[in-house]
């Protein structure tokens, strides 16, 4: 394909890149291209052009520390989408992006998973479809919270021993310390806040998974056994009528068992840069179709709901992982697919080049 390129003239070569989702070395050819200072060439369209698919990498590549950096440097209706997919750089920000809803984070990450086995690239599925099991158990309680474990309305949203030493909880020491930070880390400085999403956030899930599988909701046998219940819960916990309890219950107990696939177990078997192989795609073909196996295996009391009759559809022509879309929307209770933020980018880069004349200049 480079051979070919070097033929082309250089909106052609661009365009070509970006259609088949290279945003890397369109960035990269841009970029050399107006090192080169070429007469005739449009140095502001080709600085645009060369802005946005670095957007477009890093975006990619869910580099989201940045995503709100990335977003502000644009007008684009994908700018908002991407703002919305971030979590927020400073504590108390009026947009709490993922911390409010994972909704747009997902569909971010349900792309990236479509566009990188489309590029072939096998490692980067298997590390987002490992990304996609660490706030899952967030996303199964959003709809019962109404923020997805945003740390600035935890302490309104939880009551009883939730962040405490007592005994009588059952959290692990881990768990208790990702409870208690929850409730004050938008209370202190920008490194405080930082400090928490960085080591806490993500165990966020399961402390609060704990707290659903508790035993007013659900009986000893009734559904898969995926780890710590609690025997004694909270008012937050059960305030809700028992069948929306028992929904929250298997929702996270669906995330769980995806937590604990083969799919996410690939990741941590492939050590990259210590000399050991990646995984191949047939290691990973194998891997989720035990994980949907594994996935799709009625309970005891029926209440699976990923089979559920009035589960949420996704249909997503060619998924990359089939049925990833429909796990996702299970564990919501809402439908999310992939979406469409990187291709939305590149489509604006491709539509600089639509009225260009081609020139016979080589690149």
């Amino acid at each position: 394909m480079t051979a070919t390129l070097h033929l082309l003239p250089l909106p052609d070569a661009v365009v070509a890149l970006v259609g088949h989702h290279w945003y890397d070395a369109a960035a990269s050819m841009l970029a050399a291209r107006v090192a080169s200072a070429v007469p005739g060439d449009d140095r502001a369209l080709l600085e645009t052009a060369g802005q946005l698919a670095t957007a477009a990498k890093r975006v990619l590549d869910l580099d989201a520390e940045d995503f709100g950096p990335i977003a502000a440097g644009f007008q684009q209706p994908w700018a908002a989408s991407l703002a919305s997919a971030r979590f927020p750089l400073e504590p108390r920000e009026a947009n709490r992006g993922a911390l409010g809803s994972l909704v747009p984070l997902y569909e971010l990450m349900l792309e990236v998973v479509q566009l990188r086995s489309a590029r072939q690239e096998s490692l980067q599925v298997v590390v987002t479809a490992h990304l996609i099991g660490e706030y899952l158990g967030h996303l199964a309680w959003q709809g019962t919270l109404g923020h997805a474990g945003d740390p600035a309305r935890m302490r309104e949203s939880t009551d009883g021993l939730w962040g405490s030493d007592d005994p009588g909880c059952p959290h692990t020491s881990a768990q208790r310390a990702t409870a208690k930070r929850s409730l004050n880390a938008c209370d202190g400085d920008v490194a405080g806040y930082t400090a928490y999403l960085d080591r806490f956030h993500s165990r966020l899930g399961d402390a609060l998974s704990v707290c659903a599988m508790n035993h007013d909701t659900i009986d000893a046998g009734e559904r898969p056994d995926v780890g710590e219940t609690c025997p004694a819960p909270c008012e937050f916990a059960r305030r809700r009528p028992l069948p929306e309890r028992r929904h929250l219950d298997a929702r996270v107990r669906l995330a769980k068992i995806y937590q604990d696939s083969r799919i996410v177990a690939l990741r941590h078997h492939a050590p990259v840069g210590h000399f050991f192989g990646v995984p191949s795609v047939a290691e990973i073909s194998e891997a989720w179709l035990s994980t949907w196996d594994r996935l799709t295996q009625q309970w005891p009391d029926g209440g699976n709901p990923l089979l559920a009759a009035d589960a949420p559809r996704v249909v997503v022509p060619d998924e990359a992982l089939p049925g990833l879309s429909a796990l996702v929307s299970a564990v919501a209770d809402r439908p999310i697919g992939p979406g469409h933020v990187i291709e939305d980018i590149g489509a604006d880069v491709i539509a600089l080049f639509d009225d260009v004349d081609e020139r016979p200049t080589r690149v």
